[in-house]
């Protein structure tokens, strides 16, 4: 009789499942590592993104409240008292940075760190956990 070269895991030896599981898990990592790199180069650009619409609200709040007001100041200076002028452009310009400043933190919270690997390392653990032998 010659001897059967099946390939029925319950036929295998002990030491070929192992190494099949092992060569499998090693597979798996480097498959979520993959993946894990290409979700945090995509979270990372939508949170540079964010960043950059903080530092133009930044930017914009101070030219603005700097050179704008001084102008629009003086001119409502010439029908009022000029203290009250320079209070009121102030305020103007303090709403438009507040609203540049929530648009980009709105941005930043729907950055989400690594979705899909979280949820594929979640399955790969349920995988694992049903090829014990």
């Amino acid at each position: 009789m010659t001897a059967s070269t099946s390939t029925n895991h319950s036929e295998a030896p002990l030491g070929e499942l192992l190494g099949r599981v092992t060569s499998d898990l090693g597979e798996l990592l480097t498959t979520q590592l993959e993946l894990a790199k290409v979700e945090i180069k995509e979270e990372v650009g939508k949170a540079g993104r964010g960043a950059a619409m903080f530092g133009g609200g930044a930017m914009s709040a101070m030219f603005a409240l700097l050179l704008l007001s001084f102008a629009a100041a003086w001119g409502l200076g010439e029908v009022m008292h000029l203290a009250w002028a320079f209070v009121i452009v102030g305020a103007i310009w303090a709403v438009v940075a507040t609203a540049l400043v929530l648009s980009g933190r709105s941005r930043f919270g729907a950055v989400q760190p690594i979705p899909e690997t979280r949820q594929t390392l979640k399955e790969d653990v349920r995988w694992a956990q049903q090829q014990k032998i």
